[in-house]
This record gives C-alpha cells, sequence and structure tokens, in this order.
C-alpha cells in the first residue's frame, strides 16, 4: 500500500486532478496484489457512495446553495456589521462573525470564502483595505465552518471513523466560538497595524442588535433545530439534510419570498457541479481505504507511533504535524477519507476521545484550504481579489497564529470541548 500511496503523490505533483489520482493509484494497488477478485475494486467503488449516512453531504450541499440564494445571507450581512462596526478592520470583522453564523448554512470553508470574498471584498477595496489583506481575511476565517455545525467534513469523519455524528456536531460549537474570538482578536491587531479603522464611534445600541437578530432568526434557528431534533432521535444525520433543504425552501418561498424559479435552477446547477466531484472522490477513495485496511497500515503504523512515545500530547503534536503538510498538497476530503481509518485506532488506543480528535483534525486538514501550494480557498480567494497568493497568504500570517492558538486550546483542554457532547448526551468512554 504504501507504493500506491507514493504513487499517489507522485501523480499529484505532476498536476493530475485528485479523484484520477486517487483511482489509478488505488488500481495500481490491485496490480500489485493478483491475489485480490478484481471484483472487490468494483464493490468497493459503489459501496462508498452508497452509504445511508453520506447522503447527507449532497442533501447539506444543495441546502448551503439554496439559503446563499433565499436572502439568509445578506441578513447575516447586515447582522454581523451590527455586532462589529465600532471595532477596527471593521468589514474584517464582519468576515468573521458571518463565517461564525454561516456555519450552520454552508458546511464548507471554501464555500464560505468564496461567498464572502464575492459578498464584502469589492467593498473592502473600496475602503481602502488592500486586496491581499481582503482575501486574506476571507479565506482563513471560513476555516471556522469546519466545527460549526453541519460541517461536512465531521460527517465524513464520522461516517469513515464510525464516530456519533451527533456528538462530534455538538463538540463542534466551543471550539469554533473559540476561533472566532482569536481570528477577531487577529484581524483588530492587523487593522490596527494597517490603519483600517471602525466605521462607527461606538458600538451598536441593544435595540437595533435585537432588531437584527429578529430579521436573521430564521438562520441563527437552523443549527440549533438539527441539534434538538438529532439527539431526540427526531432524525438521523442524514434525514436532517433533508430538513435542511426542506427548511431552506421554506424559508426562500414562504418566508423571505426570495427564492423564485430562475434562482432555484441555479442551485440545482451550483449543487450538481459541487457534488459530482465529490461523488467521484468518494468512490475511488474506497478503493484506496481498502488496500489501507488489507496491508494492515493501520497496525504497523500504531506499532512505529508507540515505539516512539507513549505520550498522548507528543503523539497529537506528530499527527498534526503530519495532517498540516497533507493539508499543503491533498484537499480535505480525500484527507478525511484516507487518513481517519488509519488514526482512529490509534488515538483510541492512547485513550483520546475519537469525538474531541475529530475536532483537531477536521480543524488541521481544513486549514490545507488555505495554506500553500495546493490551497483551494487561498487560490480561490486570491483571484476573486485579484491579488497574487503570495501577497494573501503575507496578510494571512496573523490569522495562521489565531489557528495554532485555537489547536492549542482544543488539544490541552478536552473537557472543554467534550462539555456539550457529555451533558447532551452523557459521558462516553473511548
Amino acid at each position: 500500500m504504501l507504493n500506491a500511496i507514493g504513487f499517489f503523490l507522485v501523480l499529484l505533483f505532476l498536476g493530475m486532478p485528485v479523484a484520477f489520482a486517487i483511482a489509478i493509484s488505488g488500481f495500481a494497488f490491485f496490480l500489485m496484489r493478483p491475489e485480490i477478485p478484481w471484483t472487490i475494486l468494483v464493490q468497493k467503488s459503489l459501496s462508498t457512495t452508497q452509504s445511508f449516512t453520506m447522503l447527507a453531504i449532497p442533501l447539506f450541499i444543495f441546502a448551503g446553495n439554496l439559503m446563499n440564494h433565499t436572502g439568509i445571507t445578506s441578513r447575516l450581512v447586515r447582522l454581523s456589521n451590527v455586532l462589529t462596526g465600532h471595532m477596527w478592520g471593521s468589514i474584517g470583522q464582519v468576515s468573521v462573525v458571518l463565517s461564525t453564523l454561516m456555519g450552520g448554512v454552508s458546511g464548507s470553508a471554501v464555500a464560505d470564502a468564496a461567498m464572502e470574498c464575492r459578498i464584502l471584498g469589492p467593498e473592502m477595496t473600496k475602503r481602502g483595505y488592500a486586496p491581499g489583506w481582503a482575501a486574506a481575511v476571507n479565506c482563513l476565517t471560513g476555516l471556522i465552518v469546519a466545527t460549526i455545525p453541519p460541517s461536512m467534513g465531521l460527517i465524513l469523519y464520522g461516517t469513515v471513523g464510525e464516530v456519533s455524528i451527533g456528538r462530534l456536531f455538538c463538540a463542534g460549537f466551543v471550539p469554533g466560538f473559540i476561533m472566532c474570538a482569536t481570528m477577531m482578536v487577529a484581524t483588530s491587531w492587523s487593522a490596527h497595524h494597517y490603519g483600517y479603522k471602525p466605521d462607527h464611534d461606538k458600538p451598536s445600541p441593544p435595540k437595533v442588535i435585537l432588531a437584527e437578530c429578529g430579521r436573521s432568526i430564521w438562520a441563527l434557528m437552523f443549527p440549533i433545530l438539527l441539534i434538538i431534533f438529532i439527539r431526540f432521535g427526531v432524525m438521523t444525520p442524514s434525514e436532517s439534510g433533508a430538513f435542511a433543504c426542506f427548511y431552506a425552501l421554506f424559508v426562500g418561498v414562504i418566508i423571505y419570498k426570495e427564492l423564485d424559479w430562475h434562482e432555484f435552477k441555479q442551485c440545482v446547477t451550483d449543487s450538481v457541479k459541487d457534488l459530482s466531484v465529490i461523488t467521484m472522490i468518494l468512490a475511488f477513495s474506497g478503493i484506496f481505504s481498502y488496500g489501507v485496511v488489507y496491508d494492515q497500515l493501520p497496525l504497523t503504523l500504531t506499532e512505529m507511533l508507540v515505539s516512539l512515545t507513549s505520550n498522548k500530547y507528543l503523539l497529537l503534536l506528530l499527527i498534526i504535524i503530519m495532517l498540516t503538510v497533507f493539508g499543503m498538497f491533498m484537499e480535505t476530503t480525500v484527507i478525511t477519507l484516507i487518513v481517519t481509518p488509519i488514526l482512529v485506532p490509534i488515538i483510541q488506543r492512547y485513550g483520546i476521545d475519537p469525538v474531541h480528535f475529530g475536532i483537531i483534525m477536521m480543524t488541521i486538514v481544513t486549514m490545507g484550504c488555505s495554506t500553500p501550494p495546493v490551497g483551494v480557498a487561498l487560490y480561490t480567494c486570491s483571484d476573486i481579489m485579484h491579488c497574487k497568493v503570495e501577497e494573501t497568504s503575507r496578510y494571512a500570517v496573523p490569522y495562521f497564529i489565531a489557528i495554532g492558538i485555537t489547536v492549542a486550546i482544543t488539544v490541552f483542554f478536552p473537557q472543554l470541548i467534550l462539555a456539550i457532547p457529555n451533558l447532551v448526551y452523557g459521558s462516553a468512554g473511548v
């Protein structure tokens, strides 16, 4: 299997699309293992895409596209501006708060970053903000959606690692809000440094804030309803995706009356484009995952790590470094599908809660969307803002520091992360 992984990395460096790189390297593994029936190759490709839990992914992607066309996003922008207009780098702060509020709507860091660049970017440059600074803020703050439910990454991790998605959703709130706070501090420092002053002299009065909360109530209720329905068994995570689509249609057509037939067709088109790539990656990753298990790679790596250290914090440091490097070259979905079945048995052997580890892992691998040389969100935001990737990366340094602080808090204070899932579901042993 190590040969197949090396072949995959070579194809990736040569610029081959990720889905095809996975497929060809998985095919190469079967060529090197003639004793394995070829029917397994077809079965694993199909079975990965036919998981009932995986059904949540296309449903939430469709729901996210619907919500972006229903007026929910524009109302969240206004609410964010009311909350942060008095702070340094006010529109940058809007991006931070909007990412936090949008976590329950889009579920995708890349989609969130691109959307915010298109909405907030022109206004930022109009006010004299450097295009690279605007791209960096919108790109890195999109990372907040990695943990705020219904994160696509958490659904993937929970499915592949056989970890409760409901507990993962509950665990994502605290680190999401911690990252929001650290990102706001980073934005304030950076804005002070570059002279990006606040829009308002004073914070908005409570009456104005409450009024904007009222206008945004349908968006704010969404993640809360998901947690309640999943916890009390009203629906599974997959069924909650169908509920999300219905909810978006109801709000767009009945409440805000902004979703017409043309917008609906555009939502369907965008969703099909997003899902075609994800489905191919999911299908071909089944072959890859089979090879990982067949060659007992998790057991081999476990024994190697155990021989290196018996300290779980040192183990987590080694894993974080490894995932950071992976994130620089591979997409979040690919890393999650390939690495999760390898790492979950290892961390459980060290007594680390898989829910706690899932939050750490998804934060790190999602950060890869914003890191060179293969950061999808980094290139997308730089392209939208018409600036060089190097310029965006330079302005992004304070935000990477904020991410590091958030990850450190997550690693060393597991009970803080597990407080809500333990409250909702009860304590669970590793």
